[in-house]
């Protein structure tokens, strides 16, 4: 990847394109400073359509600062563009919007993913604690009679418990270090990760199947690819310890769902789902019946305050750039296959 040269432009002219609300939403006052300090923006001239931008300002655009809602860039966009030398992602994956060509044509392209890292393993902490003390059938059994009770059950706690989780992405490395200080087994499953990789200081690797049958809690943090679709089909889901729980914030196709939902309702399987296929199921879907089903509207990843920790890596990005030194967060072609 060819290092972004700005010596044709006096100053780095930049641009938001993305939905209208979401700048100052994602950059607050003191991000907007930052980046007014490096380049020239107009961040009340959002672009949510590159057709209804005039020529002569998409030509000036150097720097492009994406998000949720952006619009494609292909190749015609891009030679709407020759300045431009940076896609700066203010969001996780990229593979919706940006094609191909902007790599062909050397533009860098980074991402905030390893912000959105954060919450995403934060609310899987949360969900993994709650689900060791069983809190979710708890709260359902105490709501149907406020005299049951959990104090005298041996099968609930944290204590030296065992949890898998599948991939050693950005989320997946963040979660393994949160669940550090607690007293927990932690099991890993990825066939990409090197044998030396720093990660398994904190965590056992070990093969799907071996992960799927020791563990009582597994957690989904793969990757949606033709190898991870499908992933954990019938055939795996019944390997699994009965009782356990499967925690997916990943993508649904990772999941075989209708297997998942009879495992649910035969009361094998607990599941936490944050993603679903489709989004959001149905009215009458089983899994939004069944005891044992949490779902959530796609929440894990940034949302509220949290969208400024995406901003604020993205400001650094624009601020490198600006310095002449390399991103901290780049997307090459080589790591965009294994994105999300």
């Amino acid at each position: 990847m060819r290092f972004p040269d700005f010596s044709d432009q006096a100053r780095p002219v930049a641009a938001f394109a993305m939905r209208t609300e979401l700048p100052h939403r994602i950059f607050g006052p003191s991000e907007m400073s930052r980046i007014h300090a490096v380049a020239d923006i107009d961040e009340t001239a959002v672009i949510t359509d590159f057709g209804a931008v005039g020529r002569d300002r998409l030509a000036s655009i150097s720097i492009l600062i994406t998000g949720w809602g952006a619009p494609a860039i292909g190749a015609a966009e891009l030679d709407a563009m020759p300045r431009l030398r940076a896609i700066i992602h203010a969001g996780g994956t990229v593979k919706a919007h940006i094609s191909p060509a902007a790599w062909d044509r050397g533009i860098l392209v980074t991402t905030a993913a390893a912000a959105n890292a954060y919450p995403v393993a934060e609310y899987t902490l949360a969900f993994i604690l709650l689900a060791g003390k069983d809190v979710p059938e708890t709260v359902r059994a105490y709501a149907r009679d406020p005299a049951a009770a959990a104090a005298d059950r041996d099968d609930i706690g944290n204590f030296q418990r065992t949890v898998g989780v599948i991939s050693a992405s950005r989320i997946g490395r963040r979660v393994i270090q949160l669940l550090e200080p607690f007293d927990f087994t932690v099991l890993l499953y990825d066939p990409n990760l090197a044998v030396d990789d720093p990660i398994l200081a904190r965590a056992q690797r070990t093969d799907l199947d071996d992960l799927l049958r020791r563990s009582s809690i597994v957690t989904i943090h793969a990757p949606l690819l033709p190898e991870t679709t499908g992933l954990l089909g019938r055939e795996q889901l019944a390997q699994m310890r009965p009782g356990a729980t499967l925690i997916n914030t990943a993508r649904a196709p990772i999941v075989d769902q209708e297997a998942l939902t009879e495992a649910v309702a035969a009361k094998r399987l607990r599941a936490i789902l944050d993603v679903t296929d489709p989004e959001p199921l149905p009215a009458r879907h089983p899994l939004r019946r069944l005891d044992g089903v949490i779902l959530t509207p796609h929440v894990a990843g940034a949302l509220g305050n949290e969208l400024r920790r995406l901003g604020q890596s993205a400001t650094r990005e624009i601020e490198l750039l600006a310095a002449g030194v390399p991103a901290e967060h780049p997307v090459t072609w080589d790591s965009l296959a294994a994105m999300a």
